[in-house]
């Protein structure tokens, strides 16, 4: 079984810049989609950023050009780089992952394992 911690989250002031781990403990796949996702308070999970085995990258279009997500392969950790942070970032960030397909989706319901979540919080 899949199993994902996320680190990183904290406090930061608006333009300022996280990097978010996460690390699977369990069973590696080769093949895979993986994504961060991130909910506001009161709000929805919604999508942020997918890569799969073969580097295939989808982002949001509220993060495009600020985040970057990335991933070596099968067994390093998942990161999510994130520069110019505005208020709007506010949230508790997730990751997750699924089985592979050629564009990973940003949808939550295609992913099968989730991290807790790590907070991340954009304030002057």
């Amino acid at each position: 079984e899949v199993q994902l911690t996320e680190s990183g989250g904290g406090l930061v002031q608006p333009g300022g810049s996280l990097r978010l781990s996460c690390a699977n403990s369990g069973t590696t796949y080769r093949n895979y989609c993986m994504a961060w996702f991130r909910q506001a308070p009161g709000g929805e999970r919604e999508g942020v950023a997918s890569i799969n085995n073969k580097y295939a990258r989808r982002y949001a279009d509220s993060v495009n050009g600020r985040f970057a997500i990335s991933k070596e392969n099968n067994k390093n950790p998942l990161y999510l780089q994130m520069n110019n942070l505005s208020p709007e970032d506010t949230g508790i960030y997730f990751c997750a992952h699924g089985p592979y397909d050629r564009i990973c989706s940003l949808e939550p319901d295609q992913y099968n394992y989730w991290g807790q979540g790590t907070q991340v919080t954009v304030s002057s």
